[in-house]
């Protein structure tokens, strides 16, 4: 009940700024270019891919492992701190959880953030922190926030102009909380131009870039004139200002330069060397890391991949945690280390920049933060009598692992870190996200005080400009 209460007020509020930055009316000349003090940074990357372990990835099941307690029935709860053994990594002294041997081996050629601190919200829901994490605002607020990807794709442009600058891959929005999270896949008042490729299922990417079977490209475009007829005509044609109108207007002129350009190919799996494609092919993430690998060698600028949200599912470990993440190791293990493997092998791993992460990591008694705890979502008995309760389920805010690669980031780095009884909470360099933005941003030679003047203030790619860069996960 008050899960659903909560979702309401998301969506009623997130749904009525939509409505509101479109109608802002905002001159066109006016948000060309940003407000900053045009300070010259030097970019030590030119694009980013995040991964994104959706659904709140344990941090002492995978990169943070504590001490290791074998299932048995009639095991005490508070007992389990982490469920999988620990095995060593390319770094001394540094273990990850069993599983996870792959991206062990390749941790000498990044950073491992131990001690992301993920905000207080209130009462957890998924979607709330994941919002947090992509735009670094917190929910709801006045206009349409946008993505990390849009901001990018604003300020830097495409570095190849067929290419669309911000790629999505492996998201839907018709399972479980899809219009919530929709409300951060938005560039919001940085026009739809700057707005996600969308791309659900990577085996499908072509489609993505292609009219449907049996319809010409003078079908199609006549079926895009007809689309045009019904914006007008839609809430956007209605309440729309000048800029977001002409945004839309290039988002869809970028569409078709794309579908005759050879570079859609880059979207065609299928044009992967078999040997590469059956090394990534751990199912649909796997492959939306090679479709990644892909789109960068052809001038992509952001790419997000993600494990993709769905409640109860995946990383959402309600129950058999153990199990579950068993199978989602294997999903992502492979795939990621090979992905750093093949940018480092081409020289391109040093402009491009990968991370790693999730909305927030999961204990088995703790929902929230020790000092801040919020409503149980899960029911955990105190004795351990069944597998499916063997395993971390609840929500769990106050310390979280990051790995981040290339661009600029330090090689074989360790930051942070976290006390090793429970509650296992940051107890060195805590970071949070606005940190972790505008670290990303530097790399990228984006001002931290770029800003856009909406509703008469000025907005700015961190909450009111206050973003530190995190100096010490950089290469000096």
């Amino acid at each position: 009940m008050n899960i659903n209460l909560h979702r309401r007020d998301f969506l009623k509020k997130t749904s009525a700024t939509a409505i509101a930055t479109m109608a802002m009316g905002a001159p066109f000349t006016s948000l060309l270019s940003s407000c900053n003090s045009r300070k010259s940074i030097p970019a030590s990357a030119d694009s980013v891919i995040l991964l994104f372990m959706a659904g709140g990835m344990a941090h002492t099941e995978t990169f943070d492992p504590k001490k290791h307690t074998a299932f048995r029935k009639g095991m005490h709860s508070s007992e389990v701190l982490s469920t999988f053994p620990s095995v060593p990594t390319a770094l001394d002294g540094i273990h990850f959880s069993e599983g996870l041997e792959s991206i062990g081996k390749i941790m000498d050629k990044g950073t491992l953030i131990r001690s992301y601190v993920a905000a207080d919200l209130g009462h957890i829901l998924h979607t709330r922190h994941q919002y947090h994490w992509h735009t670094c605002y917190e929910p709801p607020q006045s206009v349409v926030v946008p993505h990390i990807g849009s901001w990018i794709a604003k300020e830097l442009g495409p570095l190849n102009p067929v290419i669309p600058a911000f790629i999505n891959i492996g998201q839907r929005f018709t399972v479980g909380e899809g219009e919530e999270l929709k409300a951060f896949h938005s560039a919001g008042f940085l026009g739809s131009e700057f707005g996600p490729f969308l791309i659900p299922d990577p085996t499908s990417g072509l489609d993505a870039v292609r009219p449907p079977v049996g319809m010409s490209t003078k079908r199609f475009e006549a079926r895009n004139q007809l689309y045009e007829k019904l914006v007008q005509e839609s809430a956007m044609g209605e309440f729309g200002g000048d800029y977001q109108k002409e945004s839309l207007k290039r988002s869809m002129e970028q569409a078709y330069m794309l579908l005759n350009s050879p570079e859609a190919k880059a979207f065609d799996l299928s044009q992967e060397p078999k040997e590469s494609y059956d090394r990534y092919n751990t199912g649909k993430f796997g492959l939306g890391c090679l479709m990644a690998k892909r789109l960068v060698e052809q001038g992509a600028r952001f790419i997000s991949v993600t494990t993709e949200y769905e409640p109860f599912f995946g990383w959402d470990t309600h129950d058999n945690g153990h199990t579950r993440l068993k199978d989602m190791k294997k999903l992502i293990d492979a795939p990621i280390a090979q992905l750093i493997r093949d940018l480092d092998e081409s020289g391109r791993l040093e402009r491009t920049m990968v991370i790693v992460a999730s909305e927030f990591s999961r204990d088995m008694l703790t929902e929230g933060r020790p000092d801040l705890k919020v409503l149980d979502q899960v029911e955990v008995p105190e004795i351990i009598e069944d597998m499916k309760n063997y395993g971390m389920h609840r929500h769990f805010t106050d310390g979280c692992s990051i790995l981040m690669f290339g661009g600029g980031i330090k090689r074989g780095h360790v930051f942070g870190k976290t006390a090793d009884e429970r509650p296992c909470k940051t107890i060195e360099k805590p970071i949070k996200i606005d940190s972790i933005h505008q670290t990303i941003y530097h790399t990228l030679g984006i001002a931290p005080d770029t800003n856009y003047v909406i509703e008469q203030r000025p907005f700015y790619t961190t909450p009111d400009g206050h973003g530190k860069v995190e100096m010490d996960l950089l290469k000096g």
